[in-house]
Parts: structure tokens; sequence; C-alpha cells
């Protein structure tokens, strides 16, 4: 294994960097707890312009994850379990998901694209809790198939943008060590996170339903923060949560852009802010994350 990939430059279009969708994987094989027994289609729609995908997606009752892999010769053993924002009111499925998961692979990284159910649904008594049990489900699915995806189960981390980062926020303090007792062997499966990437946060607001102030266990994983200071979601929500990592000795890496706005995801804008990618690799790497288990 490589011990340290670099991106691929950020001058190629993602149109360019397109492939054929992974395979997509239903999170519960009999329906996802709390979720109504009739439902709604999901909606989708096309915001992209001059042939750049950027889909919207709504009404989400059927949590999923799309697998991405990356070649053989390229991969590092390191997985990522992606969580798009779009204000727990639709997903940004492609600039914050699928072209995250496509530049993941590009490094030898293997990326799964989580489609989680939304508070803010029309239909369904969802909160940001279930949000979070959806994510909590698609990092012990990744963890119970390591070996059928050629992945390393001490090295799967999560990484989400705007509301994806409060999910990260969340899942990377409020883990279990998986239930013994289950029947279920996914559930088995610990829920903690080895590493957290967070993009603009959200932040941990109680006007989103979270219940309970936001504590950092001893065992909260490292993280990688970045956020622009023109951002209409204040740069100090992401300087909160890396306040309370270094309060509570956990490293963290915080990179504050002068510009790059909100949802900037991972594509070229000709700003500094569009090389975090680079950034987020050399902390992987300055971790340990990129180099090869014995």
């Amino acid at each position: 294994m490589n011990p340290r990939l670099f991106a691929l430059p950020f001058l190629l279009s993602f149109s360019a960097l397109a492939a054929t969708e992974g395979q997509e994987i239903p999170l519960w094989s009999r329906g996802a707890p709390g979720t109504p027994a009739t439902f709604p289609k999901e909606t989708w729609t096309e915001r992209g312009k001059d042939g750049v995908r950027d889909r919207s997606v709504e009404e989400v009752h059927v949590p999923t994850i799309t697998v991405y892999l990356p070649d053989s010769a390229k991969a590092t053993g390191i997985a990522v379990v992606i969580c798009p924002g779009g204000g727990f009111s639709h997903l940004a499925i492609d600039k914050e998901g699928h072209d995250i998961a496509r530049w993941l692979n590009s490094n030898g990284i293997a990326g799964f694209v989580v489609k989680y159910r939304l508070p803010k649904n029309k239909v369904g008594n969802y909160t940001v809790d279930t949000a979070l049990t959806d994510v909590q489900r698609a990092i012990r699915t990744v963890r119970y198939r390591a070996a059928e995806w050629h992945v390393d189960p001490t090295r799967i981390g999560i990484a989400g943008f705007s509301a994806g980062g409060t999910l990260v926020e969340l899942a990377g303090t409020r883990f279990d060590h998986g239930i013994d007792n289950s029947a279920d062997p996914i559930d088995r499966q610990s829920s903690r996170p080895d590493f957290l990437i967070s993009g603009y946060t959200g932040g941990v607001a109680s006007d989103l339903g979270v219940k309970g102030e936001l504590t950092i266990p001893k065992d909260t994983p490292p993280a990688f923060m970045v956020h622009a200071d023109d951002d209409k979601v204040s740069a100090m929500r992401s300087i909160a949560f890396y306040t309370a990592l270094k309060q509570a000795g956990i490293p963290a890496e915080l990179h504050i852009y002068a510009r790059g706005g909100h949802g900037f995801g991972i594509v070229d804008n000709h700003l500094p802010v569009s090389k975090w990618g680079d950034r987020c690799l050399d902390w992987l790497n300055d971790r340990g994350f990129l180099h090869a288990r014995s």
C-alpha cells in the first residue's frame, strides 16, 4: 500500500471524474425503525448547470449507503462514511456526497454515501436523532462488511458538510461500542468512527431538536475541520467544536479560509479554499491513517 497518495488536480471538472455510481444498499433489510408504513416517493431535483450534476433529494424514507471502492492498486484500506448536507430538509447528494466519494476513490480511499432520513420531511416524525441513527447504522455496516469491501475496520472515518457536519459532531461524541446482545450482527458492531472530517458544520444547536448538551468523551476521535470566514453559517460553529475538542485533549485541526462561502464541497472554485482536500490528506497522513496497519 502506498503510504501517501495525492489528490487529483482540482482543475478536473466532476463531469470528467464522473463514473458509474456505486451499488446502493438499504441500511435495514426490513425497513428502518420508526419509518411510517406508507410514505411518498423520494423527490429528486437537478440544480446543476453546464452539464455538472448537482441533485437535491427530499422525502427520504429508505436510508441507504452507496458504495464507492477505489482501484485495488491504489487502495489504502481507509473508508469514509459521507453525510451530505442540506439543512435537514434535503440532501445535496452530488456535491457533498457522490463527488466527495469519487475524490476519495481517486486517492485510494473507499467512500460510502449515506442517504439519511430528514427531520424536515413532510411525512414521518423524524428528528436529528433519527438521522444520527441512520449514520451510525452506516458506520456499523461498513465495519461489519469490512473484509468484503477490503477496508480496515480500525480506519473507518466519517465526513460531513453543513448539516452533515452536525452529524459528524454527533457521531463522533455519541457513539457506542456495539450492542452485545443484539440479534442483528450489524448492531453488534461499534458505531465509533476512527476519525472525523467536518466541512462548514451547521453546529449542534437547540433549534435542531438535539437533546442535551454536546459533551466530549475521552475517546472522541481526532478531527479535521474546514470553514470559510465569509460563510453565512458562522465559522464560530467550527471554532466552538474545535475549542471543545482541545479542552478535552482530543487532537484537532481547523482551517478557516478567508473566502469560499457556504457549500463549496470539493470542486475547484479558483480560491485557496478549494485546496482543503490536500490539507485533509496531509492530516490523514500525519495522523497515520494513510499508512498500512501491520
